[in-house]
């Protein structure tokens, strides 16, 4: 274990006024993390047709200060960022993830508004990305980190606009995430994935962690 890891360990265990767990405890919570068991997913994520999910997921990333705008097809794209891009007062530049989905956006047929695909720098106002799926009843988006997707999209810029085809891009309970992320893990596939939910116009203190351990992760820099 890394020295950041017990140390991270070491102030849960005082936060909760214990010490190590007792063997027989220890063992109990290793098998129960071995057996991968799905947890309980909520009636509504499962009772719903997904034009209902969709219907709910909108609700609820309203309900958290989202802006959800909606566009019939992909040519409706640049016209509808463009636009909320004024209504917020920011310059009509975007950095957009370098991801094979976004390339039928037709960015040319609004030419006011420039366009850089790649990863994000600290000057970079507004990104844009796609999602992996959206989990309906809580209004959140699963983002995955990739080349294509790089996850500085996700951090730096002060706007974040977020792709998500409707019936098209998967609805799915929040727990079939963490299912998702065990099958990756049995099957010795790396993956990495962040949770967003009520996004405001800034990065809080848990954010900024979260990204700080990417990068140090990303360029092998030891975290103390």
């Amino acid at each position: 274990m890394s020295d950041a890891r017990a140390q991270i360990i070491a102030s849960v265990r005082n936060s909760l006024g214990r010490g190590r767990l007792d063997a027989h405890a220890d063992a109990e919570l290793r098998a129960r993390v071995a057996a991968r068991r799905r947890n309980l997913v909520p009636a509504r994520a499962t009772a719903l047709e997904e034009g209902a999910r969709v219907e709910l997921f909108v609700a609820m990333a309203e309900e958290v200060q989202a802006t959800v705008t909606r566009v019939t097809s992909l040519a409706g794209v640049p016209e509808a960022v463009a636009r909320y891009l004024a209504e917020e007062n920011l310059p009509a530049e975007l950095v957009v993830a370098p991801d094979p989905s976004l390339d039928a956006i037709p960015w040319n047929a609004w030419p006011l508004l420039r366009i850089r695909s790649g990863r994000a720098e600290p000057e970079d106002r507004a990104s844009l990305t796609p999602c992996h799926a959206a989990i309906a009843e809580t209004g959140t988006l699963m983002l995955i980190s990739s080349a294509q997707t790089p996850t500085t999209l996700n951090f730096l810029p002060e706007t974040h606009i977020v792709l998500v085809h409707g019936d098209q891009d998967t609805m799915i309970p929040f727990e079939a995430m963490f299912a998702a992320a065990n099958e990756f893990a049995a099957a010795e596939i790396p993956s990495q994935w962040h949770l967003s939910m009520g996004v405001g116009h800034g990065i809080d203190a848990g954010a900024l962690r979260h990204g700080g351990l990417f990068l140090a992760k990303a360029f092998g820099v030891a975290v103390r």
